[in-house]
């Protein structure tokens, strides 16, 4: 992971997170979704700003088998 990408997606993780604040959504809500940025984020080492369907389909097929 490179210096770039970290702060990209910091940049981009905090801009998300007034985005959901400006909509008006419950704090809860908001960090429900926080939680699954910086998931997803860990999981592609923060670099997500172009994901794939296949990438995605597996991270979520990992997700369930990791919690089921």
């Amino acid at each position: 992971m490179t210096t770039s990408s970290t702060s990209d997606f910091k940049r981009n993780y905090q801009t998300h997170l007034k985005h959901l604040k400006l909509k008006g959504l419950q704090p809860k809500t908001i960090e429900a979704y926080a939680r699954a940025i910086r998931r997803i984020g860990q999981y592609f080492d923060e670099q997500i700003d172009d994901l794939s369907e296949p990438q995605l389909t597996d991270y979520f097929t990992d997700l369930l088998t990791s919690h089921s």
